[in-house]
Formats: C-alpha cells, sequence, structure tokens
C-alpha cells in the first residue's frame, strides 16, 4: 500500500499536468499507469530502423496557447520544438498541381489567395485581424472550466453588445457555412474545412465552424509545432517537469477500481493488488463510460447519470498508417513539398459526400485523410533525403475490426499515390495502426477514438460528458474527471487535467464548502431525471 495526497488514474498530458499542478500546490502525488511508460497519446518509437515514428498525435497547436502548458516551462525541462516552412496545404484533386497553402505569414497567404481568387487576400487578412483581436479572450473562454465567466465577459466588454452577438452567430456556424460567407474561392475555403476535419463533427453541422477557424489561426499564428525527437520528447519533457516537484510514478500496473468511502474517494486498488490510498483527492484520466461504468462501485454512481453514460457517443475510429520513405515524396504541386499537415482526398463537397460515408456505415472508397510530414517538420526523424510520414483518417462507427481497418488502409494507399505517383515505390516500411492496435496501446481510445468522445455539440460545453456535469468535480466526493471527455475536451492541451487539480485545490481551500455544497446539489438534481 502506498498513501498519498492524490493519486492520478493514467499518465496522458491531462493526467501529468494535473499530478504537476498539485505537487505545486504542496500535495504529495502518485500517477498510476497501466501502460509500461508514461505518455498515454503522446508516445513515438522506431517502428522501422532509422526512422521515428509518432504513435498517436503529432502536431500540437493546442500546446503552445495552452495555459497549462505555459505554467509547466517545458523548455526549462528538455523540450525543443521545431516547425515545417509552411504549416499545411490542401490539394483540392489528385490532379492539383497548384494547392493552397498557409504561409508562416500571413500576408503571403493572403496574397496566395488573392491570386487565386480576388478579394480572398483581403478576407483572409481579415479573419486574422479578428483572431488578433479576441484571441486572449476567446481562449480563455475555451479552456476555462464551463461554464466561463472572464472570457466572455472581456469579450462583451471588448466587442460590445451587437458584435459580441455576431461573433456568437458566427462561432456556431457550420464550417461549410462559414466557409462559403467569408471566401468566394475554393482555395480559401477548404484552408478553413480541412482544419475543421480534425475534429468529427460534419462541416454542414453546428460547431466544426469554429474548430475550422480556431486551426486555420493557430496554423497562421504560429505554424503546428512538433518535439524535436518525436512525440515521446514532449512526455519525457512533461514527466521530468512532474518528477521536479515530487511526483512518482507507477508504472505497467491498470487501475482495476476506486474505492468509496461514505461518498468519498479514498483511493485506488490495482491489477497487481496494491492499493494506493488517496488523502484528499483521485483524479481519473480516464474516459466517462470507463470511470462511472467500471472503476466505481454501482452503487456509488447516481442512476441518472449510468444512465447517460449509456448515450455517451465516441467520435469515429482511426486507422493511422505509418510511412518509412526513401526519398522527399513526389507531389504533384510542389507547394505542398514544405507543408508539414497536408490534406487530401476531398474538396468541399468531397468533404460532404465522405461524412455521409462516414454516418451511413460505408468505408470510403476515396477517404479524406491527414497526412504528416515529419521530417519536413522536424529532420530528426529520418536520415537526410528520406522521410517519415504517417497518414490517418476514419471508419464508420461501429465498424472497427481488422479487416475493415486493412482495406481503408489501402485505399489511403491509392489517395497517396494519385497526389504523388511513386509513392509506393519509395516505401521501405510501413506499418498500419488500427483502432484495434490504438485501444491496446492506451484504453482511453475506445475502438479507435482519439479524441475522447465526439465533438459534436449534443455532448460539448454543459452536455460533456453528460448533461450537467461539465465539471471536473462528480457526484463522488474528492474524485476529479480530468481525461478529453470532459470539458474541454479532445486535443493535446492537458487544460482538462490542469481544471481537475485547481477543483480539488479548491475544495480543500477556504471556499471549499460552496464547492462541495454545489456539487451535492447538482447530484441530487441528476439523480432525479426521468427523460430518457
Amino acid at each position: 500500500m502506498s498513501k498519498a495526497d492524490a493519486v492520478i488514474i493514467g499518465s496522458g498530458p491531462n493526467g501529468v499536468v494535473a499530478a504537476a499542478a498539485l505537487a505545486d500546490a504542496g500535495w504529495d502525488v502518485v500517477v498510476v499507469e497501466a501502460q509500461p511508460a508514461p505518455g498515454g497519446a503522446v508516445k513515438s518509437a522506431e517502428l522501422v530502423p532509422g526512422y521515428t515514428s509518432d504513435l498517436f498525435s503529432a502536431f500540437y497547436p493546442l500546446s503552445t496557447v495552452s495555459p497549462a502548458f505555459r505554467a509547466l516551462d517545458l523548455e526549462s525541462h528538455g523540450l525543443r520544438w521545431t516547425r515545417a516552412p509552411s504549416a499545411l496545404g490542401h490539394a483540392r484533386s489528385a490532379a492539383d498541381e497548384d494547392a493552397p497553402v498557409i504561409h508562416p505569414e500571413h500576408a503571403d497567404t493572403a496574397a496566395d489567395l488573392e491570386r487565386r481568387q480576388a478579394g480572398d487576400g483581403d478576407a483572409w487578412s481579415a479573419l486574422v485581424d479578428l483572431w488578433h483581436d479576441i484571441k486572449e479572450p476567446f481562449l480563455n473562454t475555451l479552456f476555462s472550466p464551463f461554464p466561463p465567466v472572464r472570457g466572455p465577459a472581456r469579450l462583451l466588454r471588448q466587442l460590445g453588445t451587437a458584435d459580441a452577438l455576431r461573433l456568437t452567430r458566427f462561432l456556431l456556424l457550420p464550417a461549410r457555412r462559414m466557409a462559403h460567407e467569408l471566401f468566394r474561392g475554393e482555395a480559401a475555403r477548404l484552408l478553413l474545412l480541412g482544419n475543421a476535419m480534425h475534429a468529427d463533427i460534419p462541416s454542414d453541422a453546428p460547431g466544426s465552424g469554429v474548430m475550422g477557424f480556431l486551426l486555420a489561426m493557430l496554423a497562421q499564428d504560429g505554424g503546428y509545432p512538433v518535439p524535436v525527437g518525436g512525440a515521446g520528447e514532449l512526455s519525457a519533457a512533461m514527466v521530468r517537469r512532474a518528477e521536479s516537484s515530487g511526483v512518482q510514478f507507477y508504472c505497467g500496473d491498470a487501475v482495476t477500481g476506486i474505492e468509496v468511502r461514505s461518498g468519498r474517494a479514498v483511493g485506488v486498488r490495482t491489477a497487481s493488488g496494491i492499493h494506493h490510498t488517496a488523502g484528499r483527492a483521485v483524479v481519473a484520466d480516464v474516459s466517462a463510460p470507463a470511470l462511472y461504468g467500471s472503476l466505481l462501485p454501482a452503487d456509488a454512481v447516481p442512476a441518472r447519470i449510468r444512465a447517460d453514460m449509456e448515450h455517451f457517443e465516441w467520435d469515429t475510429p482511426v486507422v493511422k498508417i505509418n510511412y518509412a520513405l526513401s526519398h522527399k515524396i513526389p507531389w504533384r504541386s510542389a507547394s505542398l513539398c514544405d507543408a508539414g499537415t497536408v490534406h487530401l482526398g476531398a474538396d468541399s463537397d468531397g468533404l460532404v459526400h465522405w461524412m455521409a460515408d462516414l454516418t451511413t456505415g460505408t468505408i470510403p472508397t476515396t477517404p479524406f485523410l491527414l497526412f504528416g510530414q515529419m521530417t519536413t517538420a522536424d529532420p530528426s526523424r529520418s536520415p537526410k533525403g528520406t522521410e517519415s510520414a504517417w497518414a490517418y483518417t476514419h471508419l464508420p462507427r461501429g465498424l472497427t475490426d481488422d479487416t475493415s481497418a486493412d482495406l481503408l488502409a489501402s485505399r489511403v494507399d491509392h489517395v497517396l499515390e494519385a497526389h504523388a505517383p511513386g509513392f509506393s515505390d519509395l516505401m521501405v516500411g510501413r506499418v498500419v495502426q488500427r483502432p484495434s492496435d490504438l485501444e491496446a496501446a492506451d484504453a482511453n481510445l475506445v475502438s479507435g477514438a482519439v479524441g475522447g468522445g465526439t465533438a459534436q455539440l449534443h455532448q460539448q460545453l454543459i452536455f460533456r460528458p453528460g448533461p450537467g456535469t461539465s465539471r471536473s468535480e462528480t457526484p463522488i466526493r474528492g474524485l476529479y474527471l480530468a481525461s478529453a471527455s470532459a470539458h474541454p475536451g479532445g486535443g493535446v492541451h492537458g487544460v482538462s487535467g490542469l481544471n481537475a487539480a485547481r477543483a480539488a485545490i479548491g475544495e480543500h481551500g477556504p471556499r471549499g464548502w460552496v464547492r462541495r455544497r454545489t456539487s451535492s446539489a447538482v447530484t441530487g438534481l441528476l439523480s432525479k431525471g426521468s427523460i430518457p
């Protein structure tokens, strides 16, 4: 048995951020991790000798603006960032020889878009100006525990009521509608739409626009950074930072249950039989369905929340293909050669058809895919003149078998060959990560879902992970949800972990009784729900 003030379940970014924040506040903290090494879905390895592959996440635009990562000062613990010459590009078709890209300087991006369609360069510049005007309060709103107060209040003071309402409407637009309101040409529209498809929200659904706007502006503002040496270097720096504050890590031993006494979480037990006692808090960097469905005693979970978890919707399963290439990629469009991230396989109408396939349970014949040129972004990833790369795309929900994944992976190969004739001849290694592989490597990636649950509006904000449970606090005192299943959701930003840590610290502060009374009241209301 070990004893600590706080026990953290899981060592992904959210778990390590929570551990460091609690340790910085003077708490004794232990982290218990099922896998042999910490890191969650932020890891890298040599799948092919000499080629470093990121096994899950790869580019980290949210990390550079996250208050959680800024507070850690990871650069002082060995982390180094680097970027590709251009953040991203989007080929409009396999025949596109002049694909639009986001250049490092927004004036260059605007000039390129203006060349393609009169007025679109000015529209891009206006969008960048809007971003700089609202960036800080907007990000504060995005990352604050729900409901946010300071960010919206600042936006209201800064913009006034009328323009604040216009901004709200703009951010709620479906990405397709947003792109058509902003731009006249397909090139500019795709720079927005392709970014929107990094989440699982259909381009014609509310909420997809804000994702496209956010990622496009982050790409323009600072590029899509990657850690020098691979994604694992980000996790390694986070672990060093946490250990420097006294955090202890126990790896290779899965938590099998959370112990609850008199309505309070008091510790965890593991597969090996070890009990870790928590004097103040248990922080769970696990999926909400796992927390409420298997880790907690059944009688500790209100029936209404248990029922809500039956409606929890996962994001669409991912298939990821890692490539080791003997030479740089022979793109039809030379503009893609310097882009770290490349969007392929669909124009604006094609994105609608692709999403329709996923919605109707059809494996796409020509899948839209994200493609990462990792050596272009970080020369340390493979020998000079070669490329370590990956592609990922999605299967329909409920279709996660290995045969379907292999079929989709072969179709990804065909898309790449069409956009870069001779691509297949460059392969010296190819490793497919199927949904089953992803879940085996990280239990939070259920059926290959990498976002911690759908990002669609019905499971965001006050509805994440279920109605009325959007804060880190849970109905069990001393237990906090810190994973991507909690607000603000998926992405490597660590904010869910930071929010959970702050909630735990707050409960033991002078106003902790207010938090406890509020949590109890909310739990009571939820347990009385009758709507199915």
